[in-house]
Parts: structure tokens; C-alpha cells; sequence
């Protein structure tokens, strides 16, 4: 393949991201039946940045017992909007129903997340 053709290629998936990780966020969080944390931030924001580590380490430790979801506002404005964030990063806890139950605004800590999600698991 071309170098040209795989910079347009390249260039075209930038600007089709944003759209398809705002639909995807728009359908998926909160997951029903699931306890879910959002993440509501931006990729350039520095405590944002921060969290992101943890984010990728919690979605792993827990695949299949809750989800964890981060949504780009700088991106995704409709987003941020719908969730009524006003400072990022955001997180919003939500239990199994869709309800939400904690919210927090700034860096969160590994522990404290982790600590907020065993806590709602243990909820039937």
C-alpha cells in the first residue's frame, strides 16, 4: 500500500473516532445490568491522563464484573452534556439498574475506585 493511501486512511479514521466512540458511549454506559464506573474526561487533560493507567488496569482486573468507561467531552461534547459534567475528570458510579449512585470530580485513586466497586458488587 502506498504511503499517501495510508495517510488518507490514516486521516480518515482520526475523524470517523470521535463520532463512533460517542455513539458507542451513548449506548453502552451505563451497561445494563452491570455495576459501571464512567470516566469523564479528556485525553489531553492532565489528571485525566493521570487516571488513564488505572482506567486500563480496572477494565482488565474487572472484565466481566463491571464496566469501566472513559468518554472523551472535549471530543464527545453531547456527551459531558448528558451526563451534566462540569469539570473533568468525572467519575460516576452506577449500580447494576442504571441508577446512579456516587459521582466524584478531579483524580480519583486506584484504591478508592476499587474500594467504591466492591462495595456495589457486594449489592444484590
Amino acid at each position: 500500500m502506498k504511503t499517501s493511501t495510508r495517510v488518507l486512511l490514516l486521516f480518515i479514521s482520526l475523524l470517523l473516532l470521535p463520532v463512533a466512540e460517542g455513539r458507542a458511549a451513548e449506548t453502552i454506559a451505563p451497561v445494563p445490568g452491570m455495576v459501571t464506573m464512567v470516566d469523564l474526561g479528556a485525553r489531553s487533560c492532565i489528571p485525566c491522563k493521570m487516571m488513564a493507567p488505572i482506567l486500563e488496569e480496572l477494565e482488565k482486573e474487572y472484565q466481566g464484573k463491571a464496566a469501566i468507561i472513559f468518554i472523551d467531552v472535549w471530543q464527545n461534547e453531547d456527551e459531558g452534556k448528558r451526563f451534566a459534567v462540569s469539570m473533568i475528570p468525572t467519575q460516576i458510579f452506577f449500580d447494576r439498574s442504571g441508577k446512579e449512585v456516587y459521582r466524584h470530580t478531579g483524580f480519583l485513586e486506584k484504591q478508592a475506585i476499587v474500594d467504591r466497586i466492591e462495595t456495589m458488587l457486594e449489592q444484590k
